[in-house]
């Protein structure tokens, strides 16, 4: 079943259920992938809204710590509890062994030599662990990976 009946199913089953947090999540989730679609003109494959999905898990962490910074604690709660409704969505993270596995894959396949390559090695990347692995924090470890020792 396409990731985006998935998520309208559990929508319906959210308003049935009077589950109001995350009938609001998933009703959230539904505009912005209606949105990309629109943006587009064409209708979104799994990819595409599991991008949508991971660039809202994003900007909630981003309001995270604006909200603790502001001392906003509450607010701060309610976006980490949309993070974990997101999440059941996006397929299962990789482990570290994994993780270093797909670096080691992608310089390869990449040719990479230096940190100037960094790049194409992240486009690798994207494309073969696309919402199992956030993207910031690989960056850092392929860097490492590319340095000269």
């Amino acid at each position: 079943m396409p990731l985006k009946d998935r998520i309208q199913e559990d929508m319906q089953a959210a308003l049935k259920a009077g589950d109001k947090p995350r009938l609001s999540v998933l009703r959230m989730a539904l505009a912005g992938i209606k949105q990309r679609e629109v943006d587009t003109r064409r209708p979104l494959d799994d990819a595409g809204v599991t991008s949508v999905l991971e660039r809202m898990i994003k900007q909630a962490r981003d309001s995270i710590v604006q909200f603790r910074e502001g001392r906003r604690e509450d607010l701060a709660s309610k976006e980490e509890g949309e993070i974990k409704v997101l999440q059941t969505y996006l397929p299962q993270p990789l482990t570290d062994a994994e993780i270093d596995a797909l670096i080691t894959e992608a310089i390869e396949a990449a040719k990479a030599t230096s940190v100037k390559d960094l790049g194409k090695v992240m486009g690798v990347i994207k494309a073969r662990a696309a919402g199992r692995v956030e993207m910031g924090t690989i960056s850092g470890r392929v860097r490492a990976m590319l340095a000269p020792e």
